[in-house]
């Protein structure tokens, strides 16, 4: 076993990096290394990217310097969106040794030969056109959710988004390939299934290779929903146009998915929709959270929002601020917009000031603040199931109902990885919520 090369990994970005991530992982165990954590010495770092923000970019060199500060000598491979994007760029930093594209991440133990360092990054890319076909890939082991991916790539061509540069086309998993996936996971006594994807509303398309939809997103839902041994599925971002009124009865009556919504708005004025190329109105959005809040009086809706797109004026701006605070959701991700290379809004007039940026955000910020705590309010004294992660925080485990509130609890090892009925007494300083148990197994 002294022999057993050791490789670490770091990922930057959404849910669907780390899926990928650990699939990738798994390759590297099949080929005979001994996967440990990122903060361990190891003879490969394989760093994931996300090009999603500027700060993403920026993140990646550091993580790099922390690679060699480990072990100097050790071989570093960049893969995902940034490796993609700009490959060369990745390939003269500083330490860096294999830079793979959107096709070639999953071939990655190809790549390896003798981990020798290289004098200068070797970089294997492709035409983003060539990533036409899918890899599934799910997360385990990692954390006590699962995240199962179903989708990948993007047809919309959002004016801000480098997503379809570094991702291709819209494809999907097979379904029963899905299925077979999430029966695995729960095999593994994991709890919970996150589904992720680029755009997973679009679920079904290219699902066999070809444009044209063998299946819904309502008829993967209803499948997963029948898998048995799947405790809680969690539905994680999806755009308001693909979200139908249909999905969300099927979830408000389902066995294992939660009530618990992820829902880009990006602007909550029609002007700048538009200028982003966004496939609705905010009149959709509208209507979405209505029927939400109809069929699922006590889902948790979360909404992304995007400020200082160009030519968003301080009216544009009051127009989100107005339309979110008087919407009843239940707290924001809020991103503030940063120019990237090859999209046409990064060529559009009416920029707007970093300053101005920073302060709208500030603004949301605050407003999200604001949402969750009067969600969590709204929670106080009801009966949820609580899933425990299995992290000691400062002497209290963690952990999240079906409806997405963050509680906590005096530490308990033998919590984690459970689930638990509990009824939520009181908001923490920190912004958790206190809880009783009902019936605990343990």
């Amino acid at each position: 076993m002294g022999n057993r090369k050791k490789v670490a990994f770091y990922t930057l970005g959404c849910k669907l990096n780390f899926s990928e991530t650990s699939t990738i992982a798994r390759s590297f165990q099949d080929e005979g290394f001994d996967r440990v954590d990122f903060e361990e010495v190891a003879d490969m770092y394989v760093i994931n990217t996300c090009s999603v923000t500027e700060n993403a970019d920026k993140q990646f060199k550091q993580v790099v310097r922390k690679a060699m500060k480990l072990n100097n000598k050790a071989f570093v491979a960049a893969i995902g969106c940034y490796a993609q994007l700009k490959p060369e760029e990745l390939a003269n930093v500083d330490g860096v040794d294999l830079v793979l594209g959107a096709t070639e991440k999953f071939k990655i133990t190809d790549y390896i030969n003798d981990l020798s360092k290289n004098d200068f990054g070797e970089v294997h890319s492709c035409e983003i056109e060539e990533a036409d076909f899918y890899v599934g890939s799910y997360s385990i082991g990692d954390r006590t959710r699962a995240f199962l991916k179903v989708q990948d790539g993007c047809d919309y061509k959002c004016t801000y988004c480098t997503i379809p540069l570094a991702r291709g086309i819209s494809r999907s998993d097979e379904l029963q390939n899905v299925l077979k996936n999430a029966k695995e996971i729960s095999e593994q006594g994991i709890k919970e299934i996150v589904l992720t994807g680029v755009n997973i509303g679009d679920y079904g398309k290219g699902e066999f290779g070809n444009k044209k939809h063998e299946h819904t997103f309502l008829e993967l839902v209803q499948e997963l929903d029948k898998v048995e041994g799947i405790e809680r599925l969690r539905i994680s971002s999806i755009e308001p146009n693909l979200l139908k009124n249909e999905t969300i009865e099927f979830v408000s009556k389902s066995r294992t998915f939660v009530p618990h919504f992820h829902i880009p708005l990006q602007s909550g004025s029609n002007d700048i929709l538009k200028l982003m190329k966004r496939r609705y109105l905010r009149e959709i959005y509208t209507e979405r959270v209505n029927k939400i809040r109809e069929v699922m009086p006590d889902a948790c809706i979360g909404v992304d929002v995007i400020v200082g797109f160009p030519g968003e004026t301080d009216e544009h701006f009051l127009e989100t601020y107005h339309f979110l605070n008087d919407l009843d959701i239940s707290y924001l991700h809020v991103f503030t917009y940063s120019e990237r290379d090859n999209t046409e809004a990064a060529e559009m007039e009416g920029i707007v000031p970093a300053n101005v940026r920073a302060k709208r955000s500030k603004m949301l910020r605050g407003l999200s603040v604001k949402k969750r705590r009067a969600f969590y309010e709204s929670q106080i004294g009801t009966n949820r199931t609580v899933l425990f992660e299995a992290e000691n925080k400062e002497g209290y485990i963690h952990g999240f109902t079906e409806n997405y509130v963050r509680v906590k609890t005096p530490w308990n090892p033998e919590l984690a990885n459970t689930l638990q009925e509990i009824n939520l007494t009181k908001i923490d300083e920190d912004g958790s919520v206190r809880l009783e148990f009902l019936n605990i197994e343990v």
